[in-house]
C-alpha cells in the first residue's frame, strides 16, 4: 500500500486549516487516514506549524512520501534534516548523540530566527499603530480648526472706529490752528 504524507484541509471557506496526515495514496483528499502527524495554519504570521517530528521520520523511513507542500513543511520544521541525520547515524558516519546534538541546535537557530520575525512583525505593527494615531489626531485638529467660527465681524467693526478717531485728531488740530490765527 503506497503512503503518502500529505494536507488535509479543514476549517471554513477563506480560512483553510490543515492536518497533515500520513495517509493511503489512493483514499480521498479529506478522507480516511492511516495517523495524523500535525497541523498548519496558514492564517497566522508566521504560519503555524505543530508537527510530531519522530512520528513523521518514522513514516519517512517506512517509505512514505511526502507532497511538494508537505515537504516543505517537514523541511521547515526539521523533519527531513532529523530523517536524514538518521541515516547518517544507521551508516556509522554519526553517533546518536552527535545526530541529536546537530538537529538541536538547529532547532535553537531556526526557533531565534522565528522569534526574530515575530518581534519584528510586532514592531512594525506599532509603528503602524502610532502613525494611524498621529494622523487621525492631525485629521481631528483640522476639522475643529475648519468648523471653528471665526471672530472677523468684530475685527472689522474695529478698525472703522480707530481710522474715525484718527481723522478726527488731526481735523481738532487744524480747527485749533485756524482759531489761533
Amino acid at each position: 500500500m503506497p503512503v503518502k504524507i500529505r494536507l488535509q484541509r479543514h476549517g471554513k471557506k477563506g480560512k483553510p486549516f490543515y492536518w497533515v496526515v500520513a495517509a493511503d495514496t489512493r483514499a480521498k483528499r479529506d478522507g480516511k487516514f492511516l495517523e495524523k502527524l500535525g497541523t498548519y495554519n496558514p492564517n497566522t504570521n508566521p504560519a503555524t506549524i505543530d508537527l510530531d517530528v519522530d512520528s513523521s521520520v518514522k513514516w519517512l523511513q517506512n517509505g512514505a512520501q511526502p507532497t511538494e507542500t508537505a515537504k516543505r513543511l517537514l523541511s521547515y520544521t526539521g523533519v527531513l534534516l532529523k530523517n536524514h541525520l538518521a541515516g547518517g547515524v544507521r551508516k556509522g558516519a554519526l553517533t546518536e548523540e552527535q545526530a541529536e546534538e546537530k538537529f538541536n541546535a538547529w532547532v535553537e537557530e531556526k526557533a531565534s530566527k522565528i522569534d526574530a520575525k515575530k518581534e519584528n512583525l510586532s514592531k512594525a505593527d506599532e509603528k503602524a499603530r502610532k502613525e494611524a494615531l498621529a494622523a487621525e489626531k492631525a485629521a481631528n485638529e483640522a476639522r475643529i480648526a475648519a468648523n471653528q467660527p471665526e471672530p472677523e465681524e468684530e475685527v472689522v467693526e474695529e478698525a472703522p472706529e480707530a481710522e474715525a478717531a484718527d481723522e478726527e485728531a488731526p481735523a481738532a488740530e487744524e480747527n485749533n490752528e485756524e482759531e489761533a490765527k
